[in-house]
Formats: C-alpha cells, structure tokens, sequence
C-alpha cells in the first residue's frame, strides 16, 4: 500500500512539472498597432526575446499593456515558442467642447481649461473613459457647491476613421436652489441676528437688495468660511470649548429650495487667568511686559487681546535687533473656567546689517536712494527704522513698487543682508503742443517737468508758452539734498503776461518778470522747513472792469515790485506716494511781504491729509484745505493774488475757479479766504485681468467755499459735490478720470461733470 501511495505521488509530481516547465520565446508578433509605435509596446514588456515563459508571465505581460492605458483590449497567445499579442488601441481625443453653459455662472474659460488639464482630455490624448467619468462627477460637485443640484450634462461622442474621438457635453443649467430658512440652535449668548450676520448667505432680504447681494443664493464656499467665522467669534469672546454638533443643508428637489441648520454647543465662556513669562525677555520686568497685554485677570478672555500683546513684544524686540525674535502662546485652562497663559520668548541672535543691495534702480542713483535709509551697514536691525526707511523711499515718488526682504547669513548667524527691490516709474513729462481756441486764440506750449532729473533726485522744471492768454517763461530748479545734513536749494526765474480779459476772470494784463530763492532745513526724518525769497517787477494795467469797482487804486500804478518771503513747514508720513493707505501730510505756509514793496500783504495756508485703511484693502482718506490773505495797515489784498476755487483738487462737479462773489460782468472775483474738505473711500480695481496694483477708484463728497472778505465768511455759500474718481498710475505718469455732481449748488453756478487729469493721484 505504501509502494502504491509513494508511485502516484511521483507520476503528481511528474505531471505538474512537465504542465509548469518553462519554455523559451524565439518571437514577438503584435497585431493592432496603429499609432503606437512597436518599440514603445516592446519597452513595456516584462519579457523579451530569448527568455523563458510560462503561464505566469502571460498574466504579468496582459497586466502590464492594460496599464499603460494605450489599449481598450489585451489579448495574449503564446504557441510554438511565438508570443502572440493582439491590442486594440484607445482612440485619441478629436476635440473636446463645452456648450450651452452661462460664462462666469458657475464655469468660465480659465476652470474648463484647468478641468480638461488635469484630467488628461487634453487635445491628442489618449481618450480614457474613466477620466471622463471622473470629470463628469467633478462637475457636478462643481454645479452642486454653488446650489445647481439640477444641472443635467449630457455626452456626445463621435469616432472617425481614423480612430479619433470627439467629445460634446451639453449642460442644462436650470436654476440655482435658494435659502428658505436658515436657523442656528443652541445659541445662548449671542442672539440668532448676531450669528446669522457673520454669514454672506441666509434667508432673503428685502427684495430690492437681495436682488443686488443674491443673499438667498447657496455658495458651499462661503458657507464653510462663514462657520469658521462662528467658530472664531465664539473663541475669541472666550467660548474656547465651543462646537458644531451638527449643520445640515437639506436640500427639497420638489421646491428647489435648500434649508440649513446649524446646532451648536457653546460651552462655558472663560476668564484671564495668570499670564506667565518664561525664556529671555533681557531683563525686561513682568510689569513692563504685561504693559503689552490689555488684559486683567478676571476679564473676560478674548484671543485678540493676546494676540496683540505678542505682537508688541515682537515689535519690541525687532526694533532692539532681534530681527527673528518669536514668541508663543500657551493657554491652560484651570478651575472656575480660568485660563492661565504662558508666554514663550524664542529671541534667536542680536541680528547686525552686513550690506544694504538695492536692484531695480535702472536709472536712479544709489546714493539718491541710501540716503532715505536710516539704517547704516554695520548698525544692529531695527524693523521700525527699517519700515520708515521704506515708507521714504515710497514718498520719492520715483517708484511704483518698492519692497524689501531680510536674507540672514547661513554661516554667520548674527548677520543679515537686507535687499531692496524698487520698479521704476515715470518721474517726468516733455510736452510740447499747439493749439486753439475761440477765447485765447492760437497757443504754443513746450515744457520739462522732471522730478528726478538723470537720477540725482534734483528737480527740474521749464516751460514755456505763447497765447493770446497767456505768454509765460519759467525754470525752477531744486536740489532735495544740498549737502551732508539734507539740506535743500532751490532757485529760478519766471516772465509771466497774462491777458485776464481771455481768461474766466475780470479784464486786465499784468506783466511780471522775477526771480526765487528758497533753502530748506530738515526738523526730523519726516518734516522740513523751508524758506523761498521771491522778487519780482510787476507791470499791472486795469480795463474798464476793474477801473469803475474798488480794485481801482490798486490799478493807479503801472509799474510795481513785489519782495516777499515765505516759509514753509511740511511733515509728511505717508506710507507710498501715489496710493497711500496710512500715514498724514501737512503743510503750513505764511507769505509776507518784505520792505521796498509796493504791495503790502500777507498770506496763511494750511492743508491736511489723513489716510486711514479700513475693511480689509479699503482706504478712508479725508482732507482739508484752508487759505486766508489780507492787506497791511491801509492796503487791501492785491486783487490778483485772491484765492479761486472749484474744479480738479477743489470742489470737483463745478467749473474751474468758478465759486464764490462775481463781479457785474459775471466773472469771478476770487476772495481773501477759502475752505475746502473732502473725505473719501478708495479701494483697488478687483476686477479680472486688470492691474489693480496700479488702479484705484474712489467715491468722495468734496465741500468747499470762497468769501471776498474774510468778514462776510459764512456757510451759507458752501458748496458741495459727491462722485467718482477712478486713477491709473500708467507709464507715462498718474492720470485721473472723475466724474461728479452738485449736491449743494445755486442756480448761477457754473457746473461741470466729468474731467480729465493728468498727474492726479488718490
């Protein structure tokens, strides 16, 4: 019996070697290649020529052609040592189309293109059916996310004989589900108002301006940005257990309608607690420290209050030289719903500034741009200097973008480079023209006006022109920083003859010829005083106009010479030139006329800038202008050195110099005083493809008046405009477009709606 098990044992053995025994491919034969070359089919192949094979490499062999997605079928024969393959190729894709969908509903160009990128449907690829499935799906999470739950997309596809596939699909849109209720439950401290306003989408408002907000629309983005809002308040009111049990978008396809509820668990709300100090603080008390945290114990806990604590420190310390000083929090909630915080100092190395680079000045000289630093190579870092040091090079108005990186040494630790990255803008204008007019007759204008002359930071103006009007020839010439202390020099010439009878003003022609002086003396990094010695001849002839009104003694002599000296205090904060968004300038001026001049006045100016940013890139800006002039002892305001207002950088919506007192032939008469205000909200151009790092547009309401005497001031001739400003700084220059609209006017007011500006800025 043994025998007998041990020799069916042996021909077992027998039969399953002979049926695995390998045996050797003399050849390779493939059928179904078309596009394919045979050589890329080979180099897939686990087996070649001349190896060994059995039933196992067939699989292997089926299994690795599926996977390279070439093939829609593998079929695999092996007989009398020939290795049979026989493939039947996927198509390529033809084209692929999107049609019937609404651009920028849901879909537009840039999304399709991404969509058909990434799931390889591109033009000439190899057309997988699965990818287009899975596109399909991502689609209609697509649709679904912004409330299209009934979107249908039908497939079309058409192959050609070429083996070529072309792929249609077709989108019903239908209508977008809306909001029919939306509730929060389990709200104990805030009310469901307070809760629902953090959303962007709800229930409807008041159907006028739903139309417009589209609240009731259903965007899946924005609802989870408004739950982590929630989660945010309640954290930051001390609620720092707070949850979202559940939030369920139910969606009713019978309706179309979506409801939403949002329960939650608020959890107990916290106090202050201890706040602990621990690393290097360089014997900085606990006193001083905790003076950075508006906070006591038993207040309630508010996460914005720590937050701004450790930024002051920050601010301390990188202004003391630890550039990479980082300091973090630790909260520990202990009994009676406490919180104690540890506050953790990581100072790093006192950092110290190895060089100061500076790229991107193509033209502008280094030294204009250094000697704005108020840092020097060798110092140790302060970020606040470093931070004003960049806001004055913005305040050149040389650039259009200036920004900086700190690049800390590998093997020297205690040492960093900052880099300084500045683009050039257009610093100057050559204008030369020829033109018309029916009042001023032919005029030839040509001028330089060059605010950084061959990139010394000089200035250089000069301009000339000839008209009926106007004939004038100037040059004005400045150097911002004279010598090592940033002291200023200024000097020109000027011939003016002016024809007023041409002009929106009463007849007379004044000629004069003079020259200016002017020094100026830095107070501190951001103000300056400076000082102009003006002298000039003054050759005044009065029509009849001028003659029959009270102007007449001051037209009793022809030839007149005017001294006079101003001086002149500017503090300027601002962070950028063109489009700043915090920061002040002021500017205050008093002219007086000097002994051995035939006219005896003196003038006070004072303007103000403030810019405040507010939600999120928005920027308030408000502003306000006051000018005041008057006679010496017995003698009035020369009547040609009154203020005029209205227009561009006045009360726009009204005609230039059109405000205030008229004489009988309806020009104006300008006054000895005059006020202007404006407040403004400014914000950069989010629209699509727009370069809205150079664009702003801005809403503003403009007041303003002008009184003959500043006896007779009064508000009851105020004037006030409301419209928009759009500004673009281009490379030629800031040019501005304005369009506005009285809201206080009377009925003999000159008015003008729309002009064009260049040089404006926000």
């Amino acid at each position: 019996m043994l025998m007998l098990f041990k020799s069916l044992f042996l021909l077992l053995f027998l039969a399953i070697s002979s049926f695995s025994r390998a045996e050797l491919v003399d050849k390779i034969e493939i059928i179904g290649l078309e596009k394919t070359s045979r050589g890329t089919l080979l180099g897939y192949l686990p087996i070649e020529v001349g190896d060994d094979i059995n039933k196992n490499n067939l699989d292997e062999i089926s299994s690795a052609l599926s996977k390279t997605n070439f093939f829609s079928s593998v079929k695999i024969n092996f007989l009398n040592n020939v290795l049979g393959i026989d493939v039947k190729e996927n198509p390529s894709i033809k084209f692929i189309e999107f049609k019937n969908y609404e651009e920028d509903l849901v879909l537009n160009q840039k999304i399709i293109d991404n969509l058909i990128k990434n799931f390889d449907l591109g033009l000439g690829q190899i057309f997988i059916d699965k990818n287009l499935n899975t596109l399909i799906n991502n689609l209609t999470e697509i649709y679904k996310s912004q409330a299209y739950y009934q979107t249908k997309i039908s497939i079309k596809k058409s192959l050609d004989d070429k083996n070529r596939i072309g792929i249609e699909l077709t989108f019903d849109e239908g209508e977008p589900a809306l909001i029919s209720s939306m509730k929060i439950q389990g709200n104990k401290f805030f009310n469901d108002d307070e809760l629902l306003d953090e959303f962007d989408i709800g229930e409807a408002d008041f159907f006028i301006i739903n139309y417009f907000s589209e609240r009731d629309h259903f965007s899946e983005n924005k609802y989870k940005a408004a739950i982590e809002t929630l989660r945010t308040r309640y954290f930051e009111s001390g609620f720092l257990e707070m949850i979202i049990e559940s939030d369920e978008v139910k969606f009713d396809p019978e309706k179309n309608q979506i409801s939403i509820v949002i329960n939650i668990n608020e959890g107990p709300q916290f106090i202050f607690g201890e706040v602990k100090f621990t690393g290097d603080y360089r014997n900085l008390s606990t006193k001083k420290l905790l003076d950075f945290f508006e906070l006591n114990q038993g207040d309630i806990f508010e996460r914005n209050k720590v937050i701004a604590g450790i930024k002051k420190i920050a601010e301390h310390f990188h202004d003391k030289g630890y550039a990479y000083a980082n300091f973090q929090s630790k909260l520990t909630p202990v009994k009676n719903n406490q919180i104690n915080i540890e506050i953790i100092s990581n100072l790093d190395r006192l950092i110290f500034i190895n060089r100061i680079e500076i790229f991107g000045n193509t033209r502008t000289q280094d030294d204009v741009v250094r000697r704005q630093l108020g840092l020097l190579e060798g110092q140790s870092y302060s970020k606040k200097q470093l931070n004003e040091s960049i806001n004055r090079i913005k305040r050149l108005g040389y650039f259009s973008s200036v920004e900086y990186n700190l690049k800390r040494h590998s093997l020297n630790l205690d040492k960093a480079d900052i880099v300084i990255n500045v683009v050039e803008t257009k610093t100057g204008e050559f204008t030369i023209g020829l033109s018309h007019a029916n009042s001023t007759g032919a005029s030839l204008t040509a001028g330089i006006s060059q605010q950084n002359i061959l990139g010394t930071g000089n200035i250089l103006k000069a301009n000339f022109s000839n008209s009926k009007a106007v004939k004038d020839v100037s040059l004005y010439f400045k150097d911002p920083h004279f010598n090592n202390f940033g002291h200023s020099f200024s000097y020109g010439f000027f011939n003016k003859s002016i024809d007023a009878a041409n002009l929106d003003t009463s007849s007379y022609i004044l000629d004069e010829s003079g020259i200016n002086l002017g020094y100026g003396i830095p107070v501190s990094q951001n103000s300056n005083v400076f000082g102009e010695f003006r002298a000039s001849s003054i050759d005044l002839t009065c029509g009849n106009t001028m003659l029959t009104v009270n102007e007449s003694s001051q037209c009793a002599s022809n030839d007149n010479l005017d001294f006079n000296l101003s001086l002149l205090y500017s503090k300027d904060d601002l962070n950028d030139f063109y489009f700043p968004t915090n920061g002040s300038k002021r500017v205050f001026k008093t002219i007086l006329t000097m002994p051995g001049s035939d006219f005896e006045y003196f003038k006070f100016e004072a303007s103000n800038k403030n810019y405040y940013p507010v939600l999120n890139d928005k920027v308030f800006k408000f502003s306000s202008r006051l000018n005041y002039g008057a006679g010496l002892g017995n003698s009035d305001l020369p009547f040609f050195k009154r203020y005029f207002e209205g227009g561009t950088s006045s009360v726009r919506g009204f005609d230039f110099n059109s405000l205030g007192a008229k004489y009988a032939d309806g020009k104006p008469k300008g006054g000895e005083i005059s006020a202007i205000s404006s407040i403004a909200l400014g914000s950069p151009l989010d629209f699509a493809g727009l370069d809205n790092e150079n664009m702003r547009i801005a809403a503003f309401i403009d007041a303003g008046t002008v009184a003959e005497k500043s006896s007779n001031f009064s508000l009851d001739d105020l004037r006030s405009s409301t419209g928009v400003q759009f500004t673009w700084l281009t490379p030629i220059g800031p040019i501005g477009l304005h369009y506005a609209r009285p809201l206080i006017k009377k009925s003999t007011d000159s008015t003008s709606s729309f002009r064009f500006d260049l040089g404006a800025s926000f």
